[in-house]
């Protein structure tokens, strides 16, 4: 029994920085019993779990890097306005002041004293720019990709939620199971106690009854220690106060799945996986950054100007404008132009190399999940029919000590046995159910019909 726990629990116990074991808490913990069903848990989840609200944080991002791309493709426009007053050397700008037409005698000085105020609004706009353009692309691309990003995370912290609360439900039918072994061990001892005492039965029955007891009791404080600290991770995982008290109430759930074929489920996984798209759609937005630094060779064509006012502050004003077209050379900047095509040519092979492993990856985790849910299966069948026989042999063996037949020895096996069943149906079950959802999970369709492959048929 404490085996199976402390396998049950290492997830639990596990706790890292893994966003997907945080939350963002809005709600305060009260102190009445907070009752959450399965489906209430996912829908908590998928609101307030810490790793999708990073996820669309990270949309949100690539929204920003997308208009940042678009301004450089767009028309530029700005306004500046300034008055001051100036003092102008005119001999060094190039006047002549004796050269003026000016009544003999006249003395000019040649420092000039005027308040200027000038005001005018510009317009830059690249006509043609193929690496801007480029740039654009992919940034609407990358935020396709971070789109799924964001499914492809719902979808995950359905699985870890629902595993949490699958654990959860495994650790309250331990309890429960240990308790009933204790209801037994103790009417055991109380029946080898009352024999001791009439001197119908040795001292060693009633030593080794309450040793069973003892033992059993140990089980049962570290099954609810156990389920304690389950029901606090997946509060944690789900915006719930880790002081609140929770009250699972859903019961273990159990359908026999039939599974599709292997052609079928494949190529509903390429079809339906969020991280299969999310892959592809960084895949052309990789290669468009490609494109880009290789356009950086070539000329860009922009258009500008300007149109104001400028004059003396106190005096008349005059229009100025400028309406201009201009091409740009990049005639050599063969270090930095070789590197971003480097870099950029890296990281599409990169990303093509994550979407060829994950395609390998998807079948692999396809054939797991078959094997996975068919042994489980057996294994639930067997381990029922465990717990049945076990039952049966520790009824027989408390009704052979009530009637002095045997001593407790028998009892305490087939109790040992009973409690090694009940393990293994438990683990079985759990199993099998984190067998559907993670068949659910590689199929792409774990967000939407988790409830149709825990209870029912796909």
């Amino acid at each position: 029994m404490l085996a199976s726990l402390t396998m049950a629990c290492a997830p639990v116990s596990a706790q890292t920085a893994n966003p997907y074991n945080g939350s963002v808490t809005t709600t305060k913990a009260t102190p009445d019993v907070l009752p959450l069903s399965f489906d209430e848990a996912i829908r908590r989840g998928l609101e307030f779990n810490l790793a999708l609200v990073n996820a669309r944080y990270d949309l949100s991002s690539a929204e920003g890097q997308r208009l940042q791309n678009l301004q450089g493709i767009i028309p530029t426009v700005t306004g500046e306005a300034e008055t001051g007053y100036h003092e102008i050397n005119l001999a060094a700008l190039g006047f002549k002041t004796n050269t003026l037409p000016l009544p003999p005698g006249t003395i000019v000085s040649p420092i000039a004293k005027v308040a200027v105020t000038d005001a005018q609004a510009n317009v830059q706009w690249p006509i043609l720019d193929l690496t801007a353009i480029d740039n654009y692309r992919a940034a609407k691309q990358q935020i396709t990709s971070e789109a799924f990003q964001v499914r492809s995370v719902r979808s995950l912290v359905v699985l870890n939620v629902g595993t949490t609360y699958l654990q959860a439900l495994a650790q309250a039918s331990n309890i429960d199971n240990a308790n009933s072994l204790l209801a037994t061990d103790r009417e055991v001892l109380r029946q080898a106690h009352d024999e001791h005492i009439a001197g119908t039965a040795a001292n060693l029955d009633e030593l080794r009854a309450r040793v069973a007891v003892q033992q059993q009791e140990q089980v049962v404080i570290a099954s609810e220690n156990a389920f304690e600290k389950t029901k606090i991770a997946l509060a944690r995982q789900i915006g719930i106060a880790p002081e609140q008290k929770l009250q699972l109430t859903d019961p273990v759930p159990y359908a026999d799945l039939t599974l599709l074929t292997l052609d079928e489920a494949r190529s509903r996984a390429y079809r339906d996986r969020q991280d299969y798209q999310t892959l592809q759609y960084a895949v052309r937005a990789a290669s468009l950054r490609r494109s880009a630094a290789r356009a950086e060779r070539l000329p860009i064509l922009n258009s500008g100007g300007n149109y104001g006012v400028t004059g003396e502050t106190t005096g008349l004003y005059h229009g100025t404008f400028i309406a201009a077209v201009g091409l740009n050379f990049p005639i050599f900047r063969e270090a930095g132009q070789r590197g971003d095509v480097d870099i950029a040519d890296a990281e599409l092979k990169n990303q093509k190399a994550q979407l060829d492993d994950l395609r390998s990856r998807i079948e692999a985790q396809l054939r797991d999940s078959f094997f996975d849910i068919h042994t489980a299966q057996q294994l639930v069948t067997v381990a029922r029919s465990n717990v049945d026989l076990a039952t049966e042999t520790l009824d027989q063996a408390t009704q052979r000590f009530a009637a002095g037949v045997d001593d407790t020895l028998p009892v305490t096996q087939a109790q040992t046995q009973l409690a090694a069943a009940q393990d293994q149906l438990v683990n079985s079950l759990f199993q099998l159910n984190t067998a559907k959802l993670g068949l659910a999970q590689n199929l792409g369709i774990l967000e939407y019909q988790f409830d149709t492959y825990l209870h029912g048929q796909p």
